[in-house]
């Protein structure tokens, strides 16, 4: 088979998992996908990663959610075959009882939407993360005429802990 697309590879070592987590994600109720584009390390094409937290089950359930995320990713996962990125796909407790047909279209999108490559930046005006920086209130210092942490404290300040008594 000369010519022929790689196969879909596996993510087996920690390092990718995590760095697959830093891109982007997809979500479903059926499953969480996050991928990366790689355009360094290993060669080749698409590798997927498969993981069930055991929030989701019993080892039985969670073994059942993979099986059945292998043979969803490996029916969706034909188009994207060329692309060198990395796919985790995280099972959620849906994907049991879901049709196949709908997971293998959550998988479809997923791969579809974790793989796209990154546009530029649109630059800003101030330079910075738009809705911050200038304009926000500086929430650690209270007004001093409303009572409050910061305000009724200091040396001049009456002493709270004990009432007045008159005599």
């Amino acid at each position: 088979m000369t010519g022929a697309s790689p196969p879909i590879g596996r993510i087996t070592r920690r390092p990718d998992y995590l760095a697959a987590a830093k891109g982007r994600r997809f979500h479903t109720e059926r499953l969480t996908a996050q991928g990366r584009l790689r355009d360094d390390g290993p060669p080749g094409g698409l590798r997927v990663g498969f993981t069930v937290t055991k929030r989701e089950g019993h080892a039985t359930e969670r073994n059942r959610i993979r099986r059945r995320l292998k043979v969803a990713a490996a029916q969706a996962g034909q188009a994207h075959r060329d692309k060198a990125v990395d796919v985790v796909l995280i099972g959620r407790r849906d994907a049991l009882g879901a049709p196949f047909a709908q997971l293998v279209e959550d998988v479809r999108q997923a791969l579809g939407a974790v793989t796209k490559p990154r546009g530029p930046k649109p630059p800003s005006a101030e330079g910075g993360h738009p809705g911050r920086g200038k304009g926000r209130r500086d929430l650690g210092k209270g007004d001093p005429g409303k009572p409050g942490k910061a305000s009724g404290t200091g040396p001049g300040a009456p002493d709270r802990r004990s009432p007045e008594r008159s005599s």
